[in-house]
């Protein structure tokens, strides 16, 4: 029985990955895929993760990877079927096999929940983005549109009319499901063009988003869309095991859950932030608690 299975090798598992080799823990990272990295290798340009100025999410991923490997990290590329609270620990269930652990560090990550509009796939990482704080930087000065009305997507617009020269904020009902004081500061913000009631039916350009086709048969001329419409975790392996909150694996900082030695890191888990640099914070996190939890069996 190993010391720890790491499950997703996104930023929060190849983080997870680089301590627990430091801390010389005996593990193992089981990827579903065969490149590291998670969402930010959907992501055209990163300008926010220190120490570098401009990457693409490629780079930044196998760069991660690297690292991982160097420190001596094990992986298994092979697709988690489930996991079973055995005794002592943790039997994780693959498609190639099976895999036994006293601690589980999970960390599958979530997805953005798409729009479903035409074009969407097309223009991913070239005009529409699902992270205004990620992505918002490459469209100063310039028109843009966030889609949604919740939450994220009334800070997104706020966030953007800092920096762009006009938001339009497109919600598909009448009213917003966001927090009463962010409607209130959307409604006073000049720079949001607030369409209510509207969906849009298409995404449009040559090599990049030029404009939107809305429902109501006008074409709106944006350089960028942000789709806002929630996001979904990967939490199916996890319901039964531990608590879940949300959508998300109930965990703070520690990366504890409800459930004795088993960790949740990254986008998967109970969080305000969701970017790279978080879950790579959470990786570290999730390994320090582990090894709290080993030495208290001992």
């Amino acid at each position: 029985m190993k010391d720890l299975i790491i499950a997703g090798s996104g930023p929060a598992g190849l983080s997870a990955a680089v301590y627990a080799s430091n801390a010389m823990l005996d593990f193992v990272v089981i990827e579903k895929f065969p490149m590291s990295g998670g969402q930010m290798l959907n992501t055209y340009e990163i300008n926010n993760y220190l120490g570098f100025e401009l990457v693409d999410g490629f780079t930044l991923g196998q760069t991660f990877r690297a690292h991982a490997e160097k420190s001596g990290a094990q992986f298994v590329n092979d697709e988690i079927t489930s996991i079973e609270k055995i005794d002592g620990g943790y039997r994780v269930i693959c498609g190639k096999g099976e895999c036994e652990a006293k601690t589980v560090i999970y960390a599958l990550g979530a997805n953005p929940r798409k729009l479903g509009a035409k074009g969407e796939k097309d223009f991913a990482g070239r005009g529409v983005s699902y992270c205004a704080t990620c992505d918002g930087n490459f469209f100063r000065g310039r028109p843009t549109a966030v889609i949604g009305g919740g939450d994220v997507a009334l800070e997104d617009a706020l966030y953007l009319a800092n920096i762009c020269s006009e938001v339009y904020l497109i919600h598909r009902r009448d009213e917003f499901r966001g927090a009463k004081y962010l409607q209130d500061k959307v409604l006073k913000n000049e720079k949001i063009k607030i369409l209510y009631s509207t969906q849009v039916e298409e995404i449009r350009g040559e090599n990049k988003v030029e404009s939107l086709l809305l429902d109501n048969g006008d074409e709106l001329k944006v350089d960028g869309v942000f789709v806002a419409v929630g996001i979904e975790a990967n939490t199916a392996l996890a319901e039964g095991i531990c608590e879940l909150e949300n959508g998300f694996v109930k965990a703070g900082e520690s990366g504890e859950t409800t459930a004795e030695g088993f960790f949740a890191a990254g986008d998967v888990r109970t969080k305000r932030l969701r970017q790279i640099s978080t879950s790579v914070g959470d990786g570290a996190n999730a390994v320090h608690s582990v090894e709290e939890f080993l030495n208290k069996q001992q």
